[in-house]
């Protein structure tokens, strides 16, 4: 009882033979449904291994051409070149800068604040300042070598925006721009600049813009252009609604030190952002749910992208309460607004701590996962253990604040550290795999189709 049902290979198993012997071809039941698929997978094995059946079905994201290769990544072999062999020859920097992906941006979207700490220390702000400079530097390198790669290779723009895997990485780019922008009200705003604000202020609607067309524009090509099946949904179709979400998260940071007059508006505005971000990642969700009971795990070179999953709810916690503390309280009815201030500020703790216990669900859920089956080449998907939990980490800062629980907020600076601690882990393996040709190398990156 509760038991998964078993996998039964052909030689153990008639009824799965009858079945598929019953098809008039076995690329007829292929095409009749997402489980005679794995069936035929399953049915077809030779060597009586019994691992998950997605391993043997046709590449999980596929174009709308006819094609029934397998993921290229597993099978190792790219050009020619087999990518696990140690001997594997040493590519120059125009090959290997050929394979520098959207995927990059990763690591400066994950460079972020550090401020945000429930307890102060002297030089923490300073600490912080030198961390938003280094991630301006990162933001601009990748910059730099993207435009590189696109002027040595004339077609990988339109290539890289539209491949059906790396495209799915090109809001990671402006996610890099999100922190940057929350970075740069927390160390660079004066509280009373008028000027400053007023750039502020431009980034955030300029940003809020841009993240809109870029989510309804990038959905509409991947509803139109790419066929993706269900029983492979990966946490990356999260992503084109990522950015336009965080547009919450940057109104959060920034309306409490706007007048009062643009404050309303910011909020109104990241709210409505908020809303769709995490609504859309909701219905992302049941097809991520369904994946997960109907085949399996993702295989374990990708299972940190399972923490991609935890930053939605996270992320909108935090903006509620931001948002709710940086309504004006000249619009309160104590003070003839028309709001009760008060109120709604309740409603939005209410509602971080319903998002929180979601966030923390799928945070358990890839943390038994990366563990029970960790993975053994880096993938830039690594920074996913960052990023989210970063999210995380600052919502339960945020509902440790409004309770004054001192515990918790003993607690949440353990959790802060020990993220501190995960960055450096996902940096150095980065930076490894960089001289070791794991990434930037034919077939080892977001350019290829692998699951």
């Amino acid at each position: 009882m509760g038991e998964r049902p078993q996998l039964q290979t052909r030689d153990s198993s008639k009824s799965i033979g009858t079945l598929t012997n019953s098809m008039t071809s076995p690329l007829s039941s292929i095409e009749a449904s997402p489980r005679g698929l794995l069936l035929h997978a399953v049915n077809n094995r030779t060597d009586g291994r019994l691992d998950s059946a997605l391993e043997d079905v046709p590449t999980a994201v596929n174009s709308r051409r006819p094609s029934l290769d397998i993921d290229v990544e597993r099978k190792g072999v790219h050009d020619g070149i087999d990518i696990y062999d140690p001997s594997q020859p040493k590519l120059g920097f125009r090959q290997r800068i050929h394979h520098f992906t959207w995927a990059w941006f990763t690591w400066p979207m994950s460079t972020g604040v550090i401020f945000a700490q429930p307890y102060q220390f002297p030089g923490l702000r300073q600490i912080g300042f030198a961390v938003y400079i280094i991630n301006l530097v990162i933001f601009l390198t990748l910059v730099i070598c993207m435009i590189t790669r696109f002027c040595l290779y004339r077609d990988d723009l339109r290539n890289s925006v539209t491949h059906p895997r790396e495209g799915l990485f090109l809001p990671t780019f402006f996610l890099a721009i999100a922190t940057i922008i929350t970075s740069t009200e927390r160390y660079i705003v004066p509280e009373n600049d008028t000027p400053k604000r007023w750039v502020i202020l431009v980034a955030f609607w300029g940003y809020l813009l841009v993240t809109l067309f870029l989510a309804v524009g990038q959905y509409s090509h991947l509803f139109a252009k790419h066929k993706y099946a269900l029983l492979t949904m990966m946490p990356t179709w999260i992503l084109p609604i990522f950015p336009i979400m965080l547009s919450g998260t940057i109104a959060s940071v920034i309306a409490e030190f706007q007048s009062d007059m643009s404050a309303v508006p910011i909020i109104v505005g990241g709210l409505g952002a908020q809303g769709l971000g995490i609504s859309v990642s909701i219905m992302m969700y049941s097809h991520m749910v369904g994946r997960l009971m109907q085949v399996d795990l993702p295989n374990r070179e990708h299972r940190p992208g399972l923490f991609m999953n935890v930053g939605p709810p996270a992320f909108t916690a935090l903006a509620f309460i931001g948002m709710a503390n940086g309504l004006p309280n000249s619009l309160d009815r104590m003070q003839g607004g028309t709001l009760d201030v008060g109120v709604i500020r309740t409603f939005a703790l209410i509602s971080a701590i319903f998002l929180w216990g979601l966030s923390l669900w799928w945070f358990c859920i890839a943390a038994v996962a990366v563990i029970r089956s960790p993975p053994k080449y880096f993938h830039l998907g690594w920074w996913a253990m960052v990023f989210p939990n970063t999210g995380f980490i600052l919502a339960t800062i945020s509902i440790a604040k409004e309770f004054k629980n001192p515990h918790v907020m003993r607690f949440t600076s353990a959790m802060s550290i020990l993220l501190v601690l995960m960055y450096f882990f996902v940096l150095g393996s980065h930076i490894r795999a960089v001289v070791k040709q794991d990434i930037m190398y034919p077939g080892r990156d977001e350019d290829v189709e692998d699951h």
